[in-house]
């Protein structure tokens, strides 16, 4: 296992790291999905006695339960051998004093008497305003004076503007959280967040590094370039490699469901290799495949909407085009969830979105073939 300096902190946590947020689960007697504990525990006590030490979980994740199935499965550990990251949900408070509540919840839950990593927890702009609002950093800079958080960060999802005033807003920030793989290098923070994040000295946690599992396989024509080159690693592998290539990444956490994405994810790991430049030409070679299949130039800009018949005219096109990218059935069942009025089929063919779009789509025709590909 790799071991990466982690800024000013003086730790150096394990590259991968553990996300808690994508537990196996199991139906109840009640029948409610809940987690498997029992197999939780089982991919936790690998991960750890293979070299993991960073365990990341927040207080949504699973309603709650994963930080109590985390805390349950690693207390038979030195506390001192591992690192557990948790989050602060912002959306969730109103007041100043909702900050500390909501902590010590946090830390009742995992049984334990310090986090070693907390995040003010998926910050956009308007979360960010809110922990202005309510003074939320004033009162975890409060909690780690007295002992509670070793140190403070954040995880973001909104542009590279509003990442920029986040990073700039305090000086002390000893690391951060941003989605990043080698799809997302122009989304959210993007690479221009990772080299701002390199030009201040602030340590990178990468989540979403197989984009919630879009990397992990593919249609037999992208699968075939990774193949020939390597027909031994798996395609999951190829995007971890990626983003352990990158400064400042320090750690990169996968959202483990099933026993053997843990092994597969241990053995990537294992002699961690980054990529070398044919290698590097050869992942862009399949991003460029990727995108070529996408069916519809949609910005998801929104100016076609609201549609007269209340269809989701930007996220049919987002899940048509993402369901021809990554071959994942996924999207095909999300479309089919959706609410009637909602779906491409709902279109009459007005026309009024064709003469808003900036980007002159044939709208009508395209929410026709959305339809064709995602209800069969």
């Amino acid at each position: 296992m790799e071991y990466r300096e982690f800024g000013k902190t003086g730790l150096k946590p394990s590259l991968l790291g553990f996300g808690c947020m994508r537990f196996p689960t199991k139906l109840n007697e009640e029948g409610n999905r809940v987690i498997d504990r029992e197999e939780a525990e089982k991919m936790l006590d690998y991960a750890y006695k293979n070299g993991v030490t960073y365990f990341d979980t927040a207080y949504p994740y699973h309603g709650g339960e994963s930080e109590v199935v985390l805390g349950n499965a690693m207390k038979k550990y030195d506390r001192s051998t591992f690192l557990v990251a948790d989050k602060l949900p912002m959306w969730k408070l109103e007041r100043t004093e909702d900050v500390r509540d909501t902590f010590f919840t946090q830390l009742k839950r995992l049984n334990m008497d310090y986090v070693d990593f907390y995040l003010l927890h998926a910050l956009n702009r308007n979360t960010f305003q809110k922990a202005k609002d309510i003074k939320a950093l004033e009162e975890v800079i409060k909690l780690k004076e007295e002992g509670f958080i070793k140190h403070i960060g954040f995880s973001f999802h909104d542009d590279y503007e509003i990442f920029e005033q986040i990073v700039n807003y305090y000086d002390n920030w000893e690391f951060c959280q941003i989605q990043y793989n080698y799809m997302d290098t122009d989304d959210q923070a993007g690479d221009k967040g990772r080299e701002l994040c390199l030009d201040k000295g602030i340590p990178l946690v990468i989540m979403e590094p197989i984009k919630g599992g879009n990397l992990a396989s593919f249609s037999p024509d992208v699968e075939e370039i990774f193949k020939n080159y390597d027909k031994d690693a798996s395609i999951a592998s190829w995007a971890l490699r990626y983003v352990g290539s990158k400064e400042p990444v320090r750690v990169i956490l996968s959202g483990m469901t099933t026993f053997e994405q843990v092994v597969d994810n241990i053995n990537t790991f294992n002699n961690f290799k980054k990529l070398n430049d044919k290698e590097e030409k050869l992942v862009q070679e399949v991003k460029a495949l990727i995108k070529s299949k996408v069916k519809i130039g949609c910005t998801g800009c929104e100016y076609c909407m609201p549609c007269p018949k209340g269809v989701k005219i930007p996220y049919n096109f987002s899940l048509w085009n993402n369901y021809s990218m990554y071959n994942n059935k996924n999207f095909k069942k999300n479309y089919q969830s959706m609410e009637e009025s909602a779906k491409a089929s709902a279109c009459i063919k007005c026309g009024k979105c064709e003469t808003l779009c900036p980007q002159h789509l044939k709208i009508r025709d395209n929410l026709v073939l959305v339809n064709e590909d995602l209800s069969k």
